[in-house]
């Protein structure tokens, strides 16, 4: 009690009683809730909405493939040493 009590000094009192009712709400069948299930609460409600999707002409030229080894070409150009250095 005294965790959630700490919580309320930086996200305020109704924010505090909005989370708890909603952990309640998500419960498990023993009916307990821990303070790590109520900030997971406060960090969803917090959490920042997706932008909504926009119509674009763009269009993707190369598909991403999952070959890292496309990655591995590009060591040789930035393991050669600079100029005047040994």
């Amino acid at each position: 009690m005294a965790k959630v009590l700490a919580l309320v000094a930086e996200s305020g009192p109704d924010t505090i009683v909005v989370a708890v009712e909603l952990a309640l709400e998500q419960a498990p069948p023993s009916g307990r809730v821990s303070v790590e299930h109520l900030v997971n609460v406060l960090w969803r409600m917090r959490s920042v909405q997706m932008p909504p999707e926009i119509e674009t002409a763009l269009q993707l030229t190369t598909p991403p493939l999952a070959d890292t080894s496309r990655y591995d070409a590009l060591r040789p150009a930035l393991q050669q040493p600079e100029a005047g250095h040994a």
